[in-house]
């Protein structure tokens, strides 16, 4: 026993000695010191695995284990260290030594000659212990565990009783029942965990193993240990991804997936900074070797947006060429995979939404929306995705929850996208059943149709009176923004609920619109509420009272195709007037003046004619394809406002596509141009001054 004892001790001095101590730095915690503790910090770093074949013995620990935190962190409660039973190992060889850094102290393995062989933990017990029956413990698999426990601490208690190499398993199989909990259960059950005895001790066994254990059993550990909440700043979390670091050439393709995924669920720091660049030159290097279309997405959802584009485009390369391989789940998940890569590839995106359309019936909500709100993250617009949608919704509407079709509207709506069917069967739908409507689904209804300046003329009527009624309920808890919100689309539509406009129009209200929230746009929608109630036909004989701030005049935009084929069609600029500032802060782009039959032009040189009583206005608007409806001519919501009040004002409004103009030489433009502004009985005679001119 003497020799046993002078053994140890040697090998205890050689360990203290091989770690410098200025390299040494662990985090105040504020926790108790234990007495025994002893003065110099390597030692309680130290474990103690060169014992003699079966020797049972229990010892004060050393140090307080690797769960060890910042100071402030309040999530977890320590307590004094007390006797342990010390984990006896059959033969614990590493090849290498394990490097500490100036952040964090790292626990030193045992090293031998002879190489990297299997390790095997037991649990010294009591004189029933297993040794003493000259037996090993039965491995263990995660998923065996998992289904075996139904709580964090049961898989605890039975690591407790007989460890086992690796102690991933563990790890894995806790996260895996915590995936399973609720919210506040998994909660419940990650404080018992932290509290758990056996929890420090599988800490520490994951420490040990790690530079021992299989590449992907590292991986797995640092997973689960992320996902039950350990902070990232503890010894425990550091000291895997500087392991994970050194030994990342032995990654392979499944690995490079579960990193990908680690790397996600981090937080950035420097050694996940570091960690992230090394996987990005491994994927750049192996993207062509990568088999599984499963991996390679994997990949590229997590590898970064930041990533370089030339990465990012041989990853689509990869990607393009595995296309005949892709499964429909494949072609659904890719939208979400671009998106969070950030790289925007039509070809690859048409080619998924061919597959997502083919196999639409029992496509899940979930993957719908996905869909659609990666199209918005990536600005990719695809006309026959969108009706291929919308088309299924309607035709399997009564399966939809309503709260369901609201939200796909309003992804339609950032789109500009209007399916008059899905949209009239909801508001059929509404009007039938109007107990669905909340102050939310209120607010986000009125925003969606006027939006799209969608109406349904037989049920119209019906479907305002019923929001109206709803919204009025409301009044008595609706904040002032979202009063604003409704009451503008409700302008927009060109209806005016009594009480709730009548709450609007109060000082006290509109003061706090003007003071507080989003000012600017409060703004806007304050003039477009006034602009509305002064020029609609309206029950209101006054607007807002309070002087609303000033908006900037919008700036003029250059048409110089458009004026050049004014000019050959009117017969010289004195026939029109360009950017042209009206009243309410509209603005066109040119106006002419027209007698009232729209065959003649008049001059603007003429003062007679200015005061002529038989002169109509003429608005000749040069507009995006914006101000429509994706796909279509029919205006949304406030471009139709914009051409009410201008009809209000006097003004017959012509529009004029951009597009569509930019592609047709100037003789084209001038014909198509003579078509828009005179009136078809006009014509003919409009044709023989055009032909003078030349």
């Amino acid at each position: 026993m003497n020799n046993k004892t002078s053994s140890f001790l040697w090998n205890l001095r050689q360990l203290s000695t091989s770690v410098p101590k200025s390299r040494v730095r662990q985090y105040s915690l504020g926790f108790r010191t234990p007495k025994n503790a002893h003065s110099n910090q390597k030692l309680r770093n130290l474990l103690l695995n060169d014992f003699h074949d079966r020797m049972q013995t229990s010892i004060r620990y050393l140090f307080q284990g690797p769960f060890i935190l910042k100071s402030g962190y309040s999530g977890f409660q320590t307590k004094d260290l007390s006797n342990v039973t010390v984990f006896k190992v059959d033969r614990l060889l590493c090849s290498r030594s394990l490097s500490v850094d100036s952040t964090h102290s790292l626990v030193s393995v045992g090293t031998s000659d002879n190489g990297l062989k299997k390790v095997n933990f037991h649990h010294e017990a009591s004189g029933e212990d297993m040794f003493t029956k000259g037996t090993k413990p039965t491995p263990v698999t995660f998923r065996k565990l998992s289904e075996e426990c139904n709580s964090l601490c049961d898989v605890l208690d039975i690591y407790s009783k007989a460890p086992t190499f690796p102690s991933s398993n563990y790890l894995s199989a806790m996260w895996t029942i915590a995936k399973r909990m609720s919210d506040d259960q998994k909660h419940f059950e990650k404080q018992l965990m932290f509290n758990h005895p056996a929890f420090n001790q599988l800490c520490e066994q994951t420490i040990r193993e790690a530079k021992i254990m299989h590449y992907d059993h590292l991986l797995f550990s640092l997973h689960a240990i992320v996902k039950l909440g350990v902070p990232q700043n503890t010894l425990l979390v550091q000291t895997l991804l500087r392991f994970i670091q050194e030994r990342i050439n032995e990654c392979d393709e499944r690995c490079l997936s579960i990193l990908s995924t680690i790397l996600e669920a981090m937080k950035p720091c420097k050694n996940v900074h570091v960690l992230r660049a090394g996987l990005r030159i491994l994927v750049d290097q192996q993207v062509w070797k990568i088999e599984r279309v499963f991996t390679l997405q994997t990949v590229m959802k997590y590898i970064g947006k930041d990533t370089p584009v030339a990465l990012k485009r041989k990853l689509e390369m990869k990607a393009l060429k595995e296309l005949d391989r892709f499964s429909v789940l494949n072609s659904q998940r890719m939208f979400e995979v671009l998106a969070a890569m950030n790289h925007r590839s039509v070809i690859l995106l048409n080619e998924c939404s061919k597959m997502v359309l083919d196999n639409i019936h029992g496509c899940p909500f979930k993957i719908l929306i996905s869909i659609l709100q990666s199209c918005k993250d990536l600005r990719y617009q695809n006309l026959d995705l969108f009706k291929g949608i919308a088309d299924y919704v309607a035709t399997t509407f009564e399966i939809w929850k309503l709260k369901q079709v609201l939200f796909l509207l309003l992804l339609f709506e950032n789109f500009g996208f209007r399916h008059v069917g899905l949209m009239d069967l909801f508001m059929k739908k509404i009007v039938e059943d109007p107990s669905f409507l909340c102050l939310r689904s209120i607010v986000s209804i009125l925003h969606v149709y006027s939006s799209l300046n969608h109406f349904c003329d037989s049920q119209d009527r019906e479907f305002l009176e019923i929001m109206a009624s709803a919204l009025t309920g409301c009044l008595h808890h609706i904040s002032s923004e979202n009063l604003l919100n409704a009451i503008c689309s409700f302008c927009v539509i060109n209806y005016f609920p009594l009480a709730p406009v009548n709450q609007l129009l109060q000082k006290n209200v509109i003061n706090e619109l003007l003071t507080s929230g989003d000012i600017e746009r409060n703004v806007h929608k304050l003039h477009i509420v006034d602009t509305c109630l002064k020029l609609d036909d309206t029950p209101y004989q006054k607007a807002i009272d309070i002087s609303l701030p000033q908006q900037p005049s919008p700036l003029p935009r250059p048409n110089a195709e458009i004026t050049e084929a004014l000019t050959s069609l009117l017969g010289g600029e004195g026939y029109f007037s360009k950017d042209v500032q009206l009243p309410h802060n509209y603005h066109i782009d040119f106006e002419i003046r027209m007698d009232t039959n729209r065959s003649q032009v008049l001059s603007f040189s003429d003062i007679d004619v200015t005061s002529a009583t038989n002169m109509q206005r003429v608005a000749v608007l040069c507009v995006p394809r914006s101000v429509y409806c994706l796909d279509s001519n029919h205006p949304r919501g406030f471009f139709a406002v914009k051409m009410r009040h201008l009809n209000a004002l006097g003004f017959h409004v012509i529009l004029v596509n951009k597009w569509e103009l930019e592609k047709l030489k100037m003789e084209d433009a001038v014909t198509f141009l003579k078509t828009k502004i005179y009136s078809v009985e006009a014509l003919p005679s409009a044709d023989a001054n055009l032909q003078s001119t030349y």
